[in-house]
């Protein structure tokens, strides 16, 4: 595959981070076939040339992006296709989306999230092959810290695409980089969307502790021993030679425990002061893909029985309703 090749790109999704994608894809000269589910969104912005609801401050440029309502047409349009939907309403947003739709597309997920479809608790990856028959060598995933925000204000930024399929990885890869976004490629598919999924979870439990007025010195206790959850999980259901260190890995825990940006952050935040998850997720307006993501990994975790005290912690807290005073004090003893 020719870098020289230029292809229309499809952007499903409406949100923040769909809308920075489909800013960097557009100033890079490409076309963006991008499908919104709100008809009211698209008559905004081909009026007013930016998302109403997410990054207004991003200009959208309607010579290069042409918008959709629906997600078949824009599918077929395009030879790359990126999901850029919350996890817990990707089958419902591809429901009336045939398999041979898919025929020879390039799936590009930048979900940090896992489908619960027919009893199971899926990767997209795993998902889109499932349900939809496609070749686990034409997926990629993107990883690594890079909050929508910062992208739209074209802050310094670093991404990771990751696939099976160097060569695919390299090429859209490319499509993405500019003076302000750096991109790297790498293999480990399976183990970037876990701990991706992971990290999230992380990122809600460092928001509880900062609800709950433990310090900086507590995270950062926190945060190594939430890594190191991640590399038990990892070895145990997909093992392989990585180096969590890596920004794909770590960089993104980092971005999503710690900044202003992060939603997940935000949700714990509030639940540790006192919150209901309900009612901080309205507050909020925006999905947190922890919330979906620690009952999935739990789930996960009844087969694996891997040690996993932070992940356990959280489900207990959103999903049992478990006070988070009690479920920390619990937590704080086992750290080191």
């Amino acid at each position: 595959m020719k870098t020289t090749y230029i292809p229309q790109v499809a952007v499903l999704g409406g949100g923040s981070w769909a809308t920075a994608i489909v800013k960097m894809l557009s100033q890079n000269a490409l076309e963006v076939n991008w499908w919104l589910r709100s008809q009211n969104d698209i008559q905004h912005i081909k009026v007013f040339k930016h998302n109403p609801r997410y990054l207004s401050s991003a200009q959208i440029d309607l010579e290069k992006v042409h918008l959709f309502n629906n997600v078949i047409e824009t599918i077929q349009r395009s030879e790359i296709v990126v999901l850029a939907i919350p996890s817990a309403f990707l089958a419902e947003a591809l429901k009336r989306v045939r398999k041979e739709d898919w025929e020879g597309k390039i799936v590009v997920s930048a979900i940090k999230g896992m489908v619960a479809e027919g009893g199971q608790n899926l990767l997209i990856s795993e998902y889109m092959q499932k349900y939809f028959e496609i070749p686990i060598e034409n997926i990629l995933f993107i990883a690594g810290p890079c909050h929508a925000e910062e992208v739209a204000l074209e802050r310094l930024s670093y991404l990771t695409i990751c696939g099976l399929a160097s060569e695919k990885a390299r090429f859209f890869s490319q499509l993405l980089k500019s003076r302000f976004l750096k991109t790297s490629i790498l293999k480990d598919l399976a183990g970037a969307e876990y701990c991706a999924v992971m990290k999230n979870i992380i990122a809600v439990a460092c928001g509880i502790a900062h609800g709950l007025n433990y310090g900086d010195n507590f995270q950062a206790v926190l945060v190594p021993n939430a890594l190191q959850e991640i590399r038990r999980f990892l070895d145990r259901v997909c093992p392989s030679d990585r180096d969590l260190s890596e920004t794909a890995y770590l960089g993104d825990l980092l971005v999503t425990a710690y900044s202003q940006f992060s939603r997940n952050r935000t949700l714990g935040n509030m639940v540790g002061r006192g919150y209901s998850v309900r009612s901080a997720m309205v507050e909020m307006g925006m999905v947190a893909e922890g919330y979906y993501a620690v009952k999935a990994i739990h789930e996960l975790n009844n087969h694996y029985q891997v040690d996993m005290p932070v992940t356990k912690a959280i489900y207990m807290i959103l999903y049992e309703r478990i006070s988070p005073i009690i479920e920390f004090q619990i937590l704080r003893e086992g750290m080191k």
